[in-house]
């Protein structure tokens, strides 16, 4: 069917189920016989959704299963996400009622097959315009094949079916952790062998010292009876990777499990020994609450291997029965994690904190603090997995944002006390009204110094970065100015870091100047806090400065944006005076404009740890001259336009930017900077830096003319026509030449 001529490029394209109820009542072939598609009792967004269906859109009828074997490329033993396309057709008339559709279509025989980009629910729209979209649109409408070599190294994907070399793959636990869940899927209805042989384990295993229970008569023995989620924790709890390589190589045996140990347990949310079951003693226990925790484990695996609308429904009935549970809790997410880690979330604390905070998504909560029910879950489960697919997304997977959440360090966080392991369990589970979580054992240091700015992309020789470090040492206080487009933001940030040598966001705060902001909002002033009421509060250097003077032996750095956006003289005050190198010491300490909260007046000064790195706008004309005192107190280095051999390198490697236009695009560039540079009106400082013809993200195949287009009228072009207001035929003439023959 040729529809392409009855569909423009701004058209949504539907693929939409053809299975009513809960079961395989597939209503595709009548679909295709009357005409029509249909959805029986929508809901309100599925009912809206269909109304929003137009005469001359295309429609597929679609069927979403997962599959491990017979697939076109090594999966590795991973389930894939299959989506079978039954028929296309195109839209006919729409009749309003928010349940059909009339359609003409075509039926496909046998089923076409596409591969890990697919969608569980009944209605998915694509509009046109991202790479993925586009191919499952020519693939179903127009006969393509899936370009499954791009599709399995896309950021979601690359982890378990890319073609990252063996030793180089992350996350290598995750088939250790899966083959052990599969295994305890068969001691779901029998599990007396699994309790003896746990015991047996516990005989000779170090440390291992969980398996008394308590009893209703008030005797105490050895445990009876065990859930796969506690199973799993035999080997997940904060002891030395040591022990739990023990503990898990000897379950392994028991369980016949033949996929290796892994050699790390990175970013692996372990639970606290003295609370390391996922039910309580006998003596407080439900009758049924291990029964409980059996069939979430058991709805989940079914959920994982065929994700229909009646397998979902069975998991969510069983995890929130689970809940319900006593020693359960936010626990389950980390028990489902460990059993299937690529596809459920682990929501430990560490976890919600990374999601809520860097991730900027809500963690629903029920009662005081309690865990989300099974729908939030899932919802929150599928919003996340519909990022991992963007390039410019954080993390990309469930194991990864476990990881990230280990190292994420937030610079508005109260230090905690590291968590310390424990491999001495003195035997007693918990059991009050307060269910110990689990957690992830402190992140390691994660080093990073100029040559780790260097491989991250920047262009500056590694002798000019290490000036600038330099200096920044000498002086406590940097400032980088440049055109727009130099990477001065990108490089304030990696400066920090290699100052302290790790890459550590805790130790870095960030602030933008601003016309309005003021002293109040900088170091110290009155802040509302309702009914009317003023009270003290810190500002952003205030805080930096009382976090310098507890951490004496680290460095911390604070980060201002266009430092000359507002009045450094009145932000700062009589911090100004403070910032010189030579005055960072008590003796030079001055009283603040306002008092300590207490009401009391304590001088104060700053610590010699604390650095300030600003950055600046050298071409912005709205900006006033930084004032003289504030020159004085900073070294400023200058970043200029980088193209060159290292800058054409990065981009052809690592952003897919084609290596034979490469040189031209430099040409292009570098022929308008020498155009900037030499008019009077204008001059070097308003040159075009090297951050606009640098992607953000890797290229499509065959992309870098249209990018580059993209870049000349949306970035660039304004840029000139604000350079040139006064002369728009010479902005228009620029942006031409820049495009000649693109």
């Amino acid at each position: 069917m040729n529809t392409q001529s009855e569909n423009s490029a701004s058209s949504a394209t539907w693929f939409v189920g053809a299975t009513f109820g809960h079961g395989t009542d597939d209503q595709a072939g009548r679909f295709i016989a009357e005409g029509i598609w249909e959805v029986r009792n929508p809901t309100d967004k599925e009912s809206a959704q269909v109304r929003s269906m137009q005469a001359g859109e295309r429609i597929a009828i679609k069927a979403t299963y997962t599959r491990k074997n017979v697939l076109p490329f090594d999966n590795r033993g991973h389930t894939v996400s299959v989506m079978g396309i039954k028929a296309v057709g195109t839209i006919l008339s729409n009749p309003q009622d928010g349940e059909r559709v009339r359609v003409q279509w075509q039926a496909f025989e046998p089923v076409r097959e596409w591969y890990l980009y697919t969608y569980r629910g009944t209605i998915w729209r694509i509009d046109h315009g991202d790479w993925m979209n586009d191919a499952l649109i020519t693939f179903a409408f127009e006969g393509k094949p899936q370009d499954l070599e791009r599709f399995r190294n896309a950021p979601y994907w690359r982890e378990r079916f890319g073609d990252i070399a063996p030793e180089k793959r992350r996350f290598q636990w995750t088939d250790f952790y899966k083959a052990v869940a599969e295994k305890l899927l068969t001691y779901a209805d029998n599990r007396a062998p699994l309790v003896a042989a746990i015991h047996e384990i516990g005989k000779h295993a170090p440390k291992f010292q969980i398996l008394q229970d308590k009893f209703p008569d008030g005797t105490s023995g050895p445990l009876r009876d065990i859930c796969p989620f506690t199973t799993m924790g035999t080997f997940n709890r904060s002891m030395t990777d040591a022990n739990r390589k023990i503990i898990a190589a000897e379950l392994a045996k028991f369980l016949d499990v033949t996929v290796p140990v892994p050699p790390s347990f990175e970013g692996i949310p372990v639970l606290n020994n003295q609370r390391s079951w996922f039910f309580a003693y006998a003596d407080k226990r439900g009758a049924g609450d291990i029964d409980t925790i059996w069939k979430v484990f058991v709805a989940a695996s079914r959920m994982v291997d065929s994700d229909q609308p009646d397998t979902r429904d069975a998991f969510i009935q069983a995890y929130d029965e689970a809940t319900q549970v006593w020693g359960v809790a936010w626990n389950l997410s980390t028990g489902l994690y460990w059993a299937h880690p690529w596809e459920f979330v682990t929501l430990d604390s560490q976890s919600r904190r990374y999601i809520n905070k860097r991730l900027g998504l809500n963690v629903a909560l029920s009662g005081q603090q309690g865990p989300c029910d099974g729908q939030s879950y899932l919802k929150l489960t599928d919003d996340l997995r519909s990022r991992f697919s963007e390039d410019g997304y954080p993390v990309h997977s469930f194991p990864d944002l476990s990881l990230a959440s280990w190292k994420y360090k937030d610079p508005t966080d109260a230090v905690a006390p590291p968590r310390e392991i424990n491999d001495g369990v003195n035997g007693e589970q918990e059991t009050t009204e307060n269910v110990r979580e689990a957690f992830q054992a402190a992140a390691p240091i994660v080093p990073y110094s100029v040559e780790e700015i260097v491989r991250d992309g920047c262009f500056f020789e590694q002798g000019e970065i290490e000036l600038f470090l330099d200096r920044l040492r000498t002086k406590k206080n940097l400032i980088l100015q440049g055109p727009p487009g130099t990477g001065k933001t990108w490089l304030a940030k990696r400066l920090a870091f290699a100052l302290m040598g790790q890459k550590d966001d805790s130790k870095v705060r960030a602030v933008q100047f601003h016309p309005n902001l003021s002293y109040e909002d900088f170091v110290r002033g009155w802040r509302p806090i309702g009914e009317g009421k003023l009270s003290l509060a810190d500002g952003v250097f205030m805080e930096a400065i009382k976090a310098a003077s507890k951490e004496t032996s680290s460095k911390l750095v604070v980060v201002i944006e266009e430092i000359n956006r507002g009045n450094p003289a009145q932000i700062f005050g009589e911090m100004l005076t403070l910032l010189e190198a030579g005055k960072r010491t008590p003796d030079a300490a001055l009283e603040l404009c306002y008092p300590d909260a207490d009401g009391g007046r304590r001088p104060v000064h700053i610590p010699d740890n604390l650095y300030v790195i600003g950055t600046m706008n050298v071409a912005d004309r709205s900006l006033a001259l930084v004032d003289l005192a504030l020159r004085r107190r900073f070294a400023f280095v200058g970043l200029e336009p980088r193209l060159g051999p290292v800058w054409q390198d990065w981009v052809a490697k690592k952003r897919a930017v084609d290596p034979a236009l490469v040189p031209d695009i430099e040409r292009r560039i570098t022929e308008l900077n020498d155009q900037i540079a030499a008019d009077a009106r204008l001059g070097k400082q308003f040159r075009i830096g090297h951050s606009y013809v640098t992607p953000e993200h890797r290229l499509e195949p065959g992309g870098t003319k249209k990018w580059f287009r993209q870049v000349v009228e949306t970035e660039i072009g304004p840029l000139l026509d604000e350079y040139w207001f006064d002369a728009p035929d010479e902005a228009q003439k620029a942006i031409a030449r820049l495009k000649q023959e693109w």
